[in-house]
């Protein structure tokens, strides 16, 4: 076996790449302890947030294992069902107090209360709590991905910061959310945020030719596969720049050669989705970071979804109606999730899958888009380190203790960060 430390990563001028994980190759530790668990990949979390809720009749799931049927909205995680923890009755109960998006929102991954009249107070969200605690150990201690900017202003009461952001650095600060995928790319494998031509790869070429004399030839080709795939990564954000069609493109003129637009910016929404879905699982597959959220709308959200056919409304106003094109929509943010864990799934990490070593999380501030969130919805995928049983259709309605806050002690304790409480919750799931 060729011995490293788990710091090592490939270099180039202003570039820091981290590896994948290999067979022949320790990356995750340079103690006796950890040399022992050489063959373990890391646990990674990523919670993945569409706003607005469900269908109201077609978010359900019946049965267990590979037997399990699921409603219309699950309908493209069908692959993923022994992967699968479906989760009923959940809730926050600070966010019964506004009855609003905002209020439903902030403090959706703390169960913290909010302040009211435009005032900022939430409190430290579940990702960044076990970023502040184990993100030491990677390059970016989170990645705070969205697809859609935030809103300003104030909406009954409440400030619309809330519905834009689920991750909070502290009780009065959401954490900077990153809408631009080429901003996204360059912090995963730049040591700064910066304007240049080279490619990431062609900067630390290099460093991957040493260490490729060094590694079995399994793992060359892991190595060869994984290169290629932020080429892919690289050369789709170009090309998305150079159609305009995304934030953070290369203008091609020095002047604008016809009047300002309305207010906004010009999106390729599935495209984005894409792009940020990408950087996500390359983020976790190089062990740059191994927390992650993707906001993928905000709660009280503007987007359109023409390549559905559904170009007449924006995403809050169908909400609340359930309609056929809802379920379209519904479905196009499901396939998401989908997406990210077929291509976490594809990639072997010793005996598991990426998949396997993850807890993919995906939630709403409401149930329904008539602001119900008495429940919320929660579907998990992935095996956290072996230590999540897939499968399975946990039902919580009616019972006591029900607190959303008891998932985030569970997911917590598999990140290896053991709380006594969190939020109103004092015990974890013993389920998940």
């Amino acid at each position: 076996m060729y011995y490293i430390s788990r710091r090592t990563m490939l270099r180039g001028l202003g570039v820091t790449m981290a590896l994948p994980w290999m067979e022949s190759v320790r990356v995750w530790g340079d103690t006796k302890k950890a040399a022992k668990q050489a063959s373990e990949a890391p646990t990674r979390m990523a919670i993945l947030f569409a706003g607005c809720g469900f269908h109201k009749h077609e978010w359900w799931a019946k049965g267990e294992g590979k037997a399990m049927e699921l409603g219309k909205v699950l309908a493209p995680l069908n692959d993923f069902r022994e992967q699968m923890v479906f989760i009923r009755g959940l809730y926050n109960a600070e966010a019964l107090k506004g009855n609003i998006h905002s209020s439903q929102t902030g403090n959706l991954l703390s169960g913290a209360p909010l302040a009211s009249g435009g005032r900022i107070q939430s409190g430290t969200s579940v990702d960044q709590y076990v970023s502040q605690r184990i993100g030491r150990q990677t390059k970016v201690p989170s990645l705070v991905l969205g697809c859609e900017k935030s809103n300003p202003g104030v909406h009954k009461n409440y400030s619309l910061l809330y519905s834009s952001h689920i991750s909070w650095s502290s009780p009065n600060s959401p954490t900077p959310l990153e809408v631009y995928p080429s901003l996204a790319f360059d912090r995963l494998f730049k040591n700064k945020v910066q304007a240049g031509d080279q490619s990431v790869l062609d900067a630390v070429l290099g460093d991957a030719k040493d260490l490729r004399r060094n590694i079995s030839r399994l793992d060359q080709q892991k190595l060869d596969e994984y290169l290629n795939s932020v080429r892919e990564v690289e050369q789709r954000i170009e090309s998305a720049g150079k159609r305009g069609q995304l934030q953070g493109w290369r203008p091609t003129l020095t002047k604008p050669n016809m009047p300002r637009p309305k207010d906004g910016y010009p999106q390729d929404i599935v495209e984005h989705m894409r792009l940020m879905s990408d950087i996500l699982v390359l983020a976790f597959q190089t062990d740059t970071t191994r927390v992650c959220t993707l906001k993928l709308n905000n709660d009280h959200g503007t987007l359109r979804f023409p390549h559905l056919g559904v170009d007449y409304m924006i995403h809050h106003l169908l909400s609340h109606n359930d309609t056929d094109d809802w379920l379209k929509v519904n479905q196009f943010f499901l396939e998401q999730m989908a997406y990210i864990a077929r291509k976490m799934d594809a990639i072997q990490e010793g005996e598991r899958t990426l998949l396997d070593n993850s807890m993919l999380m995906l939630c709403s501030s409401m149930i329904h888009g008539s602001h119900d969130a008495s429940q919320l919805p929660v579907v998990m995928l992935g095996g956290g380190g072996g230590r999540i049983k897939g499968g399975q259709n946990l039902d919580y309605l009616g019972k006591p203790d029900r607190q959303m806050c008891r998932l985030y002690l569970t997911m917590m304790d598999k990140m290896g960060v053991h709380l006594d409480e969190f939020g109103d919750a004092r015990k974890p799931l013993s389920e998940v």
